[in-house]
């Protein structure tokens, strides 16, 4: 019962939840709506480069660019839990298998690329949403919610319980703000240089509640706390019940039966742990406020030979201390209680991403693209060191193709092939990620010779992955999610 209490605190204080879109395990890489069209923009000469390939941006005509993107991004998050204490619970119709939706929502994403260049030079700033993003809902709670309100009735059952009900819910709302500024040199014709520094904002917000348990026993479904009163006071009476017989036999100077002293120890373990969820008679409840800000350099090169173009990027690490503010005040013995402690700084760094592309002029008209991402997600700090549950970083593989319909017209697509190192131990249905692959594609317009009109579509389609290596029999959740966005945008020439 005392591991049970604990593991009940610790599930209700580990929420995460993110809303990337495209990119590493905590990392957006869908910064433009060309990156919707398609996403191998990595050596793709554009205003949008300002973030996936800014030396590229210095071969670029003089003049001053801005770009406006605006992205809405719905996904779903689907967790199809097994446990057998399902069984035991009110809604669940006597079946071991249960499935949890959460609901995300970016409804505004939004990013702006500016360039001015002017001879060798390109002065460049960005502003995006390079973490998180949006808000993820779970109404029915999650599976590790529910399972520990199932244990718990299920352990229950010698004192008359035959079953549970339970409301759960969880919400996890989550943004980093990232404002770029660098600046591009080209060194010679055909080889541009980029340096600039990253700071990121990040801020979020975490509910959690488990509400309305209720215990079924031989009268009927009765609440929690006043089951566990009921239960205490049997409990009582047994513990005086049986030191009365104990009185009785050091009375007559007989020695007490080992029965009994069992019987007593047992009884009394089983008080002290009623005592210990009487904290949850009313249900748990969870608001934590998290904020903190970070800054890394970002470096670029982009060389020309040809009809070809490479280019290169390297995003260092971003070292964030989220600082908390929250209903929890006081230092706990569970570390995930201690990590929402009110004032604790917690240990939440962005990965360093390198990423490499090539395009290929095939024609005047055509331009093929490929590109490669990685992210350094074990070499960052995240709480209780959690980085070291996975096998290795992030890989991603990018191909896409551009065509000049027109002098106006554009259109493209493109995919990209997502691929973490995940383990057993690192997956859980708080946070979770699955591999995947993509596929964007859109068109630009150029209404005038001082605007261009952008619009893509563009959805990744995920696998399942199962988790089985539970230290209860027949426990396993199966994970997977959907993700879309549709994007518009323009970009004005001066």
């Amino acid at each position: 019962m005392k591991k049970i209490n604990a593991l009940l605190a610790s599930i209700m204080l580990t929420a995460a939840t993110t809303t990337a879109t495209a990119g590493g395990i905590l990392t957006n890489t869908n910064q433009s709506i060309d990156f919707l069209r398609n996403p191998a923009r990595d050596a793709a000469i554009g205003l949008d480069g300002v973030y996936s390939n800014p030396a590229g941006v210095a071969f670029m005509p003089e003049g001053f660019y801005l770009g406006i993107n605006w992205q809405y991004a719905h996904q779903t998050r689907t967790i199809q839990s097994t446990n057998p204490v399902f069984a035991l619970g009110k809604k669940n119709d006597g079946l071991e298998t249960k499935t949890f939706e959460g609901i995300a929502d970016a409804p505004f994403l939004p990013s702006i690329q500016a360039a001015y260049n002017k001879g060798n030079w390109s002065v460049q700033f960005n502003f995006s949403v390079p973490g998180g993003g949006g808000s993820c809902e779970f109404a029915d709670g999650l599976g590790s919610f529910e399972s520990v309100v199932g244990s718990i009735a299920n352990q229950l059952k010698p004192l008359g319980a035959t079953g549970y009900d339970m409301d759960g819910y969880m919400q996890g709302r989550q943004y980093y703000f990232g404002f770029q500024l660098g600046a591009a040199y080209k060194v010679i014709s055909n080889l541009s240089v980029y340096g600039g520094l990253r700071l990121l904002y990040g801020t979020a917000t975490y509910k959690a509640k488990i509400s309305n348990i209720m215990v079924n026993t031989a009268g009927g479904y009765v609440d929690f706390g006043s089951f566990l009163q009921g239960a205490e006071t049997t409990v009582d009476a047994g513990i005086s019940q049986i030191n009365a017989g104990i009185a009785q036999y050091e009375a007559a100077g007989a020695p007490v039966p080992e029965i009994l002293t069992n019987q007593l120890a047992q009884l009394e373990g089983t008080k002290k742990s009623l005592n210990s969820l009487q904290k949850y008679s009313q249900g748990v409840n969870l608001l934590c406020n998290q904020s903190s800000v970070g800054v890394a350099p970002v470096i670029g090169i982009d060389y020309k030979v040809g009809k070809f173009n490479f280019a290169a990027k390297y995003e260092f690490k971003t070292q964030i201390h989220m600082k908390n503010e929250s209903t929890v005040n006081e230092a706990s013995e569970i570390p995930a209680v201690n990590k929402f402690r009110d004032g604790e700084k917690i240990d939440e760094d962005s990965p360093a991403q390198l990423a490499v592309g090539a395009m290929w002029n095939m024609t005047d008209d055509v331009r093929l693209n490929l590109g490669y991402h990685h992210f350094f997600d074990t070499n960052v700090n995240w709480y209780n060191n959690t980085q070291d549950l996975l096998g290795g970083g992030t890989n991603e593989y990018l191909a896409g193709v551009e065509w000049d319909v027109t002098d106006k017209l554009t259109i493209s697509g493109g995919t990209q092939l997502t691929r973490y190192q995940l383990t057993d131990a690192y997956m859980n249905d708080m946070s979770f990620v699955v591999n995947s692959y993509s596929f964007g594609f859109g068109f630009n317009y150029k209404a005038s010779d001082k605007v261009t009109l952008k619009a893509a579509y563009f959805q990744t389609n995920y696998d399942h992955y199962k988790r089985n290596d539970y230290p209860q029999a027949g426990v396993s959740d199966d994970f997977t999610r959907t993700n879309r966005v549709l994007g518009i945008g323009c970009e004005l020439k001066f």
